[in-house]
């Protein structure tokens, strides 16, 4: 890996700094704007559907005219977003920085571009990996960050999280080179990647499955991913304290298994095996989590299913890297980013849904639904293996 990539890697750690900082504050603070529950959850879906739309335009227009550029732009959308929502004074503005953040928030597509220009098809996936754990201490290093801001304040924390985007868009501007070669001829609009095109994506040779199996892949995430808090709170009466550690535990696992599993595993096995395997033990992890309702068990499992969750991701990116063109790697990453964006908006609504405050074993739904569904993902994956087997970059 040369000096570029962990330059990269470095700003994919800050980026989800400023991102994992937020994840703990937002519903507390559409609440202290008087926000009901629903209204709350918009928030979510605003910064969702915003990202969903822009990221492939995004992706598109770093084809065009560099990574660095929107790159910038991105980073940049990020810092003034978290200003604003974090000194708002009305609702209003802070569903205004929330949909400014996602409509500016293709940082993270736009990063894994500039990755597959500096990276060869054989080291690809490690360097997925890598970067993928950069982002995942993020997710070890972020709620600690937060739950100091919020000593002084809620808002705060969206200041901090500002500043913290505010050094990755100075490291960028600073130390960053430009990774594009070959930008991509202006044959069309700017912005002419919308819905009809999001749509037609769904059609690329060898991609576009990939991006249907990562968007069921994100709802059943993260469907697990809300229901797992008031599961371990309400049903295994655990406190906020241990919920903290064990996103440490899932952070660390996942940066050991991206920077040191997948450089073993895809030694042995290949890459569509290894996301084979992964989905299989994700499924079967959510399926087994509320079996037992004992705090012991739960983190046995949940250390089991960290493990291979944290493969996922690379696994999939690496795929739809190297079944796309090169001068394609902006506008499919972009659309990736953006099938798995929305997915977010999803799975939160789904697990909500099924869960009754009144009801306590309605908190396990959650977590068979997704292992269920996930297991169905997993069976479309095998069944449709043969459209994306990896092609060797000289016979494309």
């Amino acid at each position: 890996m040369n000096r570029h990539f962990w330059i990269i890697a470095l700003i994919s750690l800050i980026n989800s700094l400023s991102l994992t900082i937020l994840i703990p504050v937002i519903y507390l603070y559409g609440r202290q704007f008087g926000l009901n529950d629903f209204q709350t959850s918009l928030l979510f879906s605003t910064y969702a559907i915003a990202q969903f739309f822009a990221t492939p335009v995004i992706g598109k227009l770093s084809d065009r005219f560099g990574r660095k550029p929107l790159l910038i732009i991105s980073l940049l959308g990020t810092v003034v977003a978290n200003l604003i929502a974090g000194t708002a004074s009305t609702a209003w503005l802070l569903f205004f920085a929330r949909f400014l953040d996602g409509i500016t928030g293709g940082n993270a597509s736009v990063a894994q571009a500039v990755i597959s220009d500096v990276t060869t098809p054989e080291n690809r996936a490690r360097g997925f990996g890598i970067n993928g754990a950069a982002f995942g201490l993020g997710f070890v290093l972020g709620p600690a960050i937060s739950l100091v801001a919020q000593q002084f304040s809620l808002g705060a924390a969206f200041l901090v999280a500002g500043a913290i985007a505010l050094i990755a868009l100075l490291i960028t501007l600073f130390w960053l080179p430009e990774s594009l070669t070959t930008k991509t001829p202006p044959k069309t609009h700017f912005f002419d990647l919308g819905l009809k095109n999001l749509i037609k994506g769904l059609t690329f040779p060898r991609v576009g499955i990939l991006f249907i199996l990562n968007f069921l892949i994100g709802t059943t995430f993260t469907i697990f991913t809300y229901a797992f808090q008031p599961y371990f709170i309400h049903v295994l009466h655990q406190t906020k304290e241990s919920l903290t550690l064990m996103f440490l535990i899932f952070g660390l696992l996942g940066v050991l298994m991206q920077t040191w599993g997948i450089s073993i595993l895809t030694k042995k096995f290949s890459l569509v095996i290894i996301l084979f395997l992964s989905l299989l033990i994700r499924s079967t992890s959510f399926l087994l989590m509320p079996v037992w309702q004992n705090v012991t068990y739960f983190i046995c499992v949940a250390i089991l299913f960290s493990l291979f969750n944290s493969l996922v991701q690379p696994m999939v990116s690496s795929l739809i890297s190297l079944n796309a063109n090169a001068k394609d790697q902006g506008v499919v990453l972009g659309l990736n980013a953006s099938y798995l964006g929305v997915s977010n908006a999803f799975g939160p609504v789904i697990a909500g849904m099924l869960i009754h405050q009144a009801h306590p074993e309605t908190y396990a739904y959650p977590l068979y639904l997704a292992g269920i569904l996930t297991l169905g993902v997993l069976v479309v994956a095998i069944a449709t293996r043969q459209r994306y087997q990896v092609i060797p970059a000289n016979n494309r």
